[in-house]
């Protein structure tokens, strides 16, 4: 694990980056190139899938490239544990949530003319949010970063 990305702590394998702050893709300046073929993006709630997935289109990325994916992601109508709803109203009225951004995709890497089978890429970010009440009634809700996205291929 390094520093790069401007200020964002990032998981580093096989010749590229992945920065949990709005999905920031980084090819390491290598020769390498990195297809990615079919990216779905969501978000878990203690192990459960909260989010409909959110498919990003396919992507090569060559080296010193920067990538930047936005994916709008929703949960409404998703069916999740009974369990759940109770867990986030507590969640809700301690002022803390803790959530987890995913991307899973199948990757390819270029090198030169030699290009690699699929592998499969998976990539888990924590996004811890606390929820504060102003006088007006309205709830402030503020983003902090716990750790740095874990990546595996």
């Amino acid at each position: 694990m390094g520093k790069d990305c401007d200020h964002h702590l990032h998981g580093s394998c096989c010749g590229c980056s992945i920065c949990s702050d709005h999905s920031t893709l980084l090819a390491l300046p290598c020769r390498i190139g990195v297809s990615y073929d079919c990216a779905s993006v969501y978000v878990t709630y203690q192990n459960q899938q909260i989010t409909l997935p959110t498919t990003i289109p396919p992507l090569y990325q060559v080296h010193h490239d920067i990538n930047v994916w936005l994916p709008y992601l929703y949960g409404a109508s998703v069916p999740v544990a009974s369990y759940l709803c109770g867990s986030l109203q507590q969640d809700k009225a301690v002022g803390y949530l803790l959530l987890y951004l995913k991307i899973d995709d199948r990757v390819r890497w270029k090198v030169g003319m030699w290009t690699s089978g699929h592998y499969h890429l998976e990539v888990t970010c924590p996004a811890f949010f606390s929820f504060d009440s102003t006088n007006s009634g309205m709830a402030v809700v503020r983003f902090q970063r716990m750790s740095p996205c874990s990546v595996s291929v």
